[in-house]
């Protein structure tokens, strides 16, 4: 798709337009944008990178990411009034490759969550069936994406945040090796989790997409060194010999038996194309302490990141008395429950009598689960699991009992990709009730080639690429 509108670039104004209308019909039915950005100047200057990876292609960016000029909100009221005075490093790489952003899209607030629930400006519904969510916390990007608006868009991800909403909304979402991506510009949310990722349709628009992005940037020190290969070129959708890791306690974990007969049936296709496959165990135990190792790690960088959120440095300002009831009005008008409370998880575990008890400790853990996965990628070239138990739960749906293995293991297993750092991606394996089911890849660190040319494989197993959901 992205090839298509690129060669296509004498109507750019037209295919511009014509998603900028389709994103403004759905809109009240997903809720999808935050701020629509006219697309005037850019096109002006397309001649200028006429020639470029994306040239003339709309896309949409999560409203975490820093644009000179226009409002960046990360979806919390606090931020309501921010105007960036410069660009986010990958804002000017997709400019200079002729991409033109049309909206900044919709996340959970802070991009702390998992449903895109939690946005100030209210849900994001699924475009495959607009009662339930999209995911997060980049949802708003994906169902641009799944809903036809965009081909192409940014999301971030700490969490799953993008390869859980690519699992829900039934596209590919790409999550890279730390570092592969510069995040400069991008509003943080935990420094040592956050990865820039984005989401296509199919898999070789992914491999154009991670061309643009990736490559060293002074601005930030954590970001590679590393050579970036022409990965849409290098393409290889072969399975034969290619070895295949089933992480089998999140398969034994699930319940939904149509999850489990797409996953079964996604293997056992594999095989006929030549894969072998195997089944890895990991020890279940620091599998079901992910989501704890996570929220400690997580909220204590993000307390640490975001204090400076106070009304008088940066947000918008809740009068009172002292400069200290000026903050306290500020961060409690301006924030979501959802992120207080997880401010106030990340003050208590930076106390200095609690750092060792829980913070140190939660690293420790982390550090733990990735040394099992250096030892479970050893023998095989990547580890494959559902993205999700289940397709998208609905809005307004019931609680769910976050003790069990359903949840704890097979619904936040990904997180071992952010502890990690590495490459990771979710596309769609089949369909229930309507609605898409996904399956999640992930490989050694700086591997995308092998990790675009497995999904490649899959594809061709599926058949499932350049969905496009009719938004009713």
């Amino acid at each position: 798709m992205i090839e298509k509108l690129r060669n296509d670039v004498a109507h750019a104004k037209e295919n511009v337009q014509q998603a900028i209308d389709l994103a403004h019909k759905i809109q009240p039915k997903i809720n999808a944008v935050v701020t629509f950005v006219d697309p005037s100047e850019q096109l002006a200057h397309l001649d200028e990178v006429k020639n470029g990876l994306m040239a003339g292609v709309p896309i949409a960016l999560k409203d975490n990411v820093n644009t000179k000029g226009i409002r960046t909100t990360a979806s919390s009221k606090i931020l309501d009034n921010y105007v960036p005075v410069y660009n986010a490093h990958i804002v000017d790489l997709l400019k200079k490759q002729g991409a033109i952003y049309i909206a900044k899209a919709s996340m959970d607030e802070l991009a702390m969550g998992g449903s895109n629930l939690t946005a100030y400006t209210g849900p994001v519904a699924n475009p495959w069936d607009t009662t339930r969510m999209s995911g997060g916390s980049s949802g708003g990007s994906a169902a641009l994406v799944a809903s036809g608006v965009v081909p192409f868009a940014i999301g971030s991800d700490t969490g799953d945040s993008v390869r859980k909403p690519a699992a829900f909304c039934g596209v590919v979402g790409v999550k890279p090796t730390y570092g592969r991506i510069s995040r400069y510009g991008i509003i943080p949310y935990a420094s040592s989790l956050d990865h820039v990722g984005y989401f296509t349709r199919n898999v070789k628009d992914a491999c154009i997409g991670l061309e643009v992005l990736a490559g060293r940037d002074d601005r930030d020190m954590t970001s590679s060194n590393k050579e970036v290969p022409a990965f849409s070129s290098l393409l290889n959708a072969s399975l034969k010999g290619k070895k295949i890791g089933i992480i089998k306690n999140v398969t034994d974990a699930i319940k939904n038996e149509a999850t489990s007969k797409a996953f079964n049936e996604l293997i056992t296709k594999m095989k006929n194309e030549g894969a072998e496959i195997q089944e890895i165990e990991f020890d279940n135990a620091l599998l079901r302490a992910i989501l704890p190792t996570y929220y400690m790690i997580a909220n204590c960088e993000a307390t640490a990141n975001h204090s400076n959120l106070d009304g008088i440095r940066f947000g918008e300002q809740e009068m009172g008395d002292s400069t200290e009831e000026v903050m306290i009005n500020s961060r409690t008008k301006g924030f979501g429950l959802q992120v207080r409370k997880r401010f106030i998880t990340g003050s208590y575990g930076l106390f200095v009598e609690n750092q060792e008890k829980l913070f140190r400790k939660a690293q420790r853990v982390r550090r733990l689960i990735v040394e099992a996965m250096q030892k479970a990628l050893q023998d095989v070239d990547c580890l494959i699991a559902p993205a999700s138990s289940t397709i998208a739960p609905k809005i307004k749906g019931e609680k769910i009992d976050e003790l069990m293995d359903e949840y704890l293991v097979a619904e936040n297993f990904m997180v071992m990709g952010n502890f990690s750092g590495y490459p990771s991606m979710t596309l769609p394996m089949g369909f229930d009730q309507g609605c898409p089911l996904g399956v999640n890849i992930t490989c050694k660190a700086f591997d995308e080639e092998t990790m675009f040319n497995l999904g490649a494989g899959i594809e061709n197993c599926t058949g499932l690429h350049d969905l496009v959901a009719e938004v009713e």
